[in-house]
């Protein structure tokens, strides 16, 4: 049985996608969201979204999510009538989308106040 190059192709792709990103909710706990990496449709990051590679951004619902109520679908912040059909699959977001992003992120956890002296004192 002869392979076809093009189905390799693709399996080649989306295994880089996943060595250059970490796919997977263990991986990404930590790592920054980075316009210098790329991710794959609707690659999740907790208190962000969905990222739609198209679009090069993230949004709240996944990419070309169907409502069934209103019969439309979600694609780059918008509710259409047909699924957006796109080439791109991975992408590397926009500088400004990935710095909103890692601010938004809630995987991380994140400095709070706290006193910077060693001791407290009291003067009487």
């Amino acid at each position: 049985m002869k392979r076809s190059s093009s189905i390799r192709l693709v399996l080649v792709g989306g295994l880089s996608a996943g060595a250059v990103t970490s796919c997977g909710p263990s991986g990404e706990s930590g790592r920054a969201v980075s316009a210098d990496n790329v991710y794959t449709n609707n690659y999740q990051v907790a208190g962000v979204g969905y990222y739609h590679a198209p679009f090069r951004a993230w949004y709240a619902q996944p990419y070309n999510q169907f409502d069934p109520k209103t019969q439309r679908y979600f694609q780059g912040g918008q509710w259409l009538a047909t699924p957006h059909e796109s080439i791109t699959n991975i992408s590397a977001p926009t500088l400004d989308a990935a710095r909103l992003a890692q601010a938004r992120r809630t995987d991380v956890p994140r400095g709070g106040f706290g006193h910077t002296g060693g001791h407290w004192s009291t003067f009487s």
